[in-house]
């Protein structure tokens, strides 16, 4: 059998051979909005977003890119965080804060909204998350398997932000890479504990996560709380996740969080 179309019939068999990432090319690829995130002119709410897209090219068959978008009270435009290769190439560290789109399609690949806060609990987000990203560890490293890299950088925000209570899904590869030599930590919704050698083999098991195996940096698990497999490469199959009904931080009122 033709190797190429052995291919094509595994990744469509996976769902994945509509996101065409290996052919695309970085100079012309899609960075238009998606068109979900308010405008600020229209929103003067303080908004807190977490998005993913297929990472770029071959890899976004096997994992997602993540990154954080933030806008204050009455601000003119979002800042978003991201932590890229070119980025350490370029500038001398990996972590890239700009006035951006928050939406926008990462190269060619559709951005999905995974997660938002709006109001009172977005403006008490905002400096956890600032103080995040400037006490990240690996501005000055990237390595995309096992880690650390985008995703690392999210979850990273994503463990020292009391106000989320998140965990990202299965095929962000390198959110599980917990540190140098730390084989124990919370888990990202600081409901269990997680287990990781170098995000390479590690188990999480929690009530906002369910039960998660990694192996080679791939996940599979069930949550439990919001019924849903967890596959590599797939991510997420079943109903779309949600906060756990407590967290690491004092409770909220639903109204001002939206867990998609």
């Amino acid at each position: 059998m033709n190797s190429k179309f052995l291919t094509w019939l595994i990744l469509t068999a996976l769902g994945l051979s509509s996101y065409g990432v290996s052919a695309q090319d970085w100079r012309t690829a899609d960075r238009t909005s998606m068109g979900v995130a308010a405008l600020p002119e229209n929103e003067p709410e303080a908004l807190v977003q977490i998005y993913a897209a297929r990472a770029f090219k071959w890899r976004g068959y096997f994992a997602v890119h993540t990154w954080v978008a933030i806008k204050e009270k009455n601000a003119a435009a979002y800042t978003t965080y991201h932590v890229t290769n070119f980025g350490l190439r370029r500038t001398g560290s990996t972590v890239v804060k700009q006035e951006d789109i928050p939406d926008r399609r990462w190269f060619g690949a559709d951005a999905d909204l995974l997660y938002e806060l709006k109001g009172l609990i977005a403006e008490r987000a905002i400096p956890q998350i600032q103080a995040a990203v400037q006490s990240y560890p690996y501005q000055d490293f990237y390595r995309a398997w096992p880690g650390p890299n985008s995703n690392t950088f999210v979850s990273h925000i994503i463990r020292q932000s009391p106000a989320l209570r998140f965990e990202l899904p299965p095929h962000a590869i390198g959110k599980d890479w917990i540190g140098d030599g730390d084989l124990v930590g919370v888990s990202e919704t600081g409901t269990g504990v997680q287990f990781s050698l170098l995000g390479v083999l590690g188990l999480t098991m929690g009530l906002g996560e369910g039960i998660e195996f990694n192996v080679l940096g791939l996940s599979l698990g069930i949550d439990f709380l919001r019924p849903a497999l967890k596959l590599p490469l797939v991510g997420r199959v079943g109903m779309r996740d949600a906060e756990p009904p407590f967290g690491r931080d004092e409770p909220m009122d639903e109204s001002q969080s939206i867990a998609l």
